[in-house]
């Protein structure tokens, strides 16, 4: 069994929803290797710190969001994060419109660090 349905983290194209997690949810989500971990907060947020094995960052609030999110895989989950959750729940609902199975981190980056988890800068 994948961690993700352990956790019940994956999406059901059909209601076209999205998981938003914890810390602790995101972190045993991402710790799968089969998961796509995005930012999607700006390039300047980005530069200041991002969860390891972040693999993009693009910008949920640029116009070409959705054309730069079509590059990612569609066969595997992605899993999201802003600064602060709210701007991550739009690109969720953006790319599962798309197709795609979708975590984000509810409390963003703000509550991953709070936590005390790693970050790269």
């Amino acid at each position: 069994m994948s961690i993700l349905s352990m956790f019940g983290l994956g999406s059901c194209a059909q209601d076209r929803a999205f998981e938003s997690v914890s810390v602790t949810g995101f972190e045993a989500a991402v710790s799968d290797s089969t998961v796509v971990l995005v930012d999607v907060r700006t390039a300047a947020e980005h530069a200041q710190g991002f969860i390891p094995g972040t693999v993009a960052n693009i910008d949920v609030l640029g116009d070409d969001f959705a054309e730069k999110a079509a590059k990612l895989p569609s066969d595997k989950t992605i899993a999201i994060y802003c600064r602060s959750g709210n701007r991550s729940k739009t690109a969720a609902r953006i790319l599962v419109d798309k197709g795609y199975k979708v975590v984000e981190l509810a409390s963003g980056f703000n509550g991953w660090v709070a936590a005390g988890k790693e970050v790269s800068r």
